[in-house]
């Protein structure tokens, strides 16, 4: 068996041979139905992992809740009485929002809290604007931030807010460049920070900033969070010039009765909650828990948005399975008119070669024999040409993803799919000519012309 295959082989082989430029041209759809089978999957399995990428920097485990600022439209009338939705009140997110969190449900592995101000940073005559952050201990394990150098916060620092700093590499390179910033102080508003420790280099590109609304980490300054609430500004407590300030604002619109203010009042103590759950499986449950918690706690005033990133991703990932179905489908369109390119040629090469049909018939072939050699030939230009489509796939791919900037990702199951496939089409659409050549007449094959 394997001889007559072997010499079933080396027939079509020489076929092909005879008729290079023909044989080139039938593989053409095949040749590039391959190529882009390949290219598409490969984009499609590049933006999946940029999602992936991505929702890592959220953190696939974590729970968000994010403040919402309400934008208060206050409209001076007698003759309205503010509504009671207007009256309920909310203490906003708290620290305490986050205590009860990690008390009430077990499954909370870690939590922490983000506090951020707008700042300046100063030392040895250079200045920079950039965030200060306000977290505890377990936000770079949450995060998964690398130390480069130094150490993390810890409970004592947390405990008394002393005005220590981790700092972010593009900061070290800033104001530390050349030099250990361990133990060094640094300015941030109008309080010196030491140095305890600094973060690894944290990569992160322009889109995942915009798209996740993530910050810069390598430009922030991190300090506890009870040194920033102690040292900077705390939102929960109200200062003189804070009731000075919204007295005067009260004497103007008693000033105006037609005007109307509109003030975008943050009055929240924290700017972001992250908690992290032992397992993803009780990521939704446990947003769940949050949200109706916090509901109870903020009396009813929806001022918080409960994100899950895991949602996100399962989204997202749905969004990209159905891009790469429809892809591919559009692709393997090229290999149907490829397999249908090779079953038209094929037929006209049975009919140009009845005289050696009908000789191999008559020195003792059967039809099996006829049948086999041109089924080989087909399934040789379709192998021929899905060889040379994996190639040219390949080199779209990185071709795309340097011309046009899109992650792309060829893996080994693409390639063996739309090879698969190039083979299938060739034993299909070959099978055709192949059973038309070998019923033909041997004495009618001898005669023609």
């Amino acid at each position: 068996m394997v001889q007559i295959i072997l010499y079933n082989l080396d027939i079509a082989l020489e076929a092909i041979r005879r008729n290079k430029m023909r044989s080139l041209l039938t593989s053409l759809g095949i040749i590039f139905g391959v190529a882009s089978v390949i290219a598409m999957l490969a984009i499609g399995r590049g933006a999946q992992e940029e999602v992936l990428s991505q929702m890592k920097l959220l953190g696939t485990n974590n729970v968000i809740v994010e403040p919402v600022i309400r934008q208060i439209d206050e409209e001076v009338s007698n003759s309205q009485a503010p509504s009671r939705e207007r009256n309920k009140y909310s203490p906003g997110l708290m620290l305490s929002d986050l205590e009860s969190i990690k008390e009430k449900i077990p499954q909370v592995q870690y939590a922490t809290p983000e506090v951020i101000y707008e700042t300046n940073f100063i030392r040895d005559g250079r200045l920079r604007s950039g965030k200060l952050v306000g977290v505890n201990q377990h936000y770079f394990n949450i995060n998964n931030f690398t130390l480069a150098q130094g150490s993390g916060f810890n409970p004592i620092h947390i405990k008394n807010a002393e005005r220590i700093c981790i700092i972010g590499s593009d900061v070290k390179a800033k104001f530390f460049a050349g030099e250990d910033p361990i133990g060094k102080q640094i300015k941030a508003g109008n309080i010196w920070l030491t140095v305890v420790g600094v973060l690894e280099q944290k990569e992160l590109t322009t889109e995942n900033i915009q798209n996740l609304g993530i910050r810069n980490y390598n430009l922030d300054i991190f300090v506890p969070v009870t040194s920033a609430l102690l040292r900077y500004k705390n939102r929960a407590l109200v200062t003189e010039q804070e009731i000075q300030q919204a007295v005067a604002e009260q004497n103007n619109n008693n000033s105006d009765e037609s005007s109307s203010t509109t003030s975008n009042n943050n009055y929240h103590q924290v700017d972001r909650l992250i908690v992290q759950v032992s397992d993803t499986e009780y990521s939704v449950p446990v947003a769940d828990v949050i949200r109706r918690m916090l509901q109870r706690r903020h009396n009813a005033v929806v001022d918080f948005e409960v994100i899950v990133p895991e949602l996100l991703l399962q989204q997202e990932r749905r969004t990209q399975e159905i891009f790469n179905i429809v892809l591919s489908s559009i692709a393997s369109i090229s290999l149907i008119v490829g397999g249908i390119g090779i079953m038209n040629i094929m037929l006209a090469s049975v009919v140009e070669r009845y005289r050696e049909i009908g000789v191999r018939r008559a020195v003792g072939a059967q039809k099996r024999d006829i049948q086999l050699q041109f089924l080989t030939e087909a399934l040789a230009i379709s192998i021929s040409g899905g060889i040379i489509g994996i190639i040219l796939g390949i080199a779209f791919s990185y071709l795309i993803e340097i011309s046009a900037g899109i992650v792309t990702m060829v893996t080994l199951t693409s390639i063996f799919i739309s090879f698969g496939v190039a083979m299938a089409i060739g034993v299909i659409f070959g099978y055709f000519p192949a059973q038309r050549a070998a019923e033909q007449d041997p004495v009618h094959a001898l005669r023609h012309e």
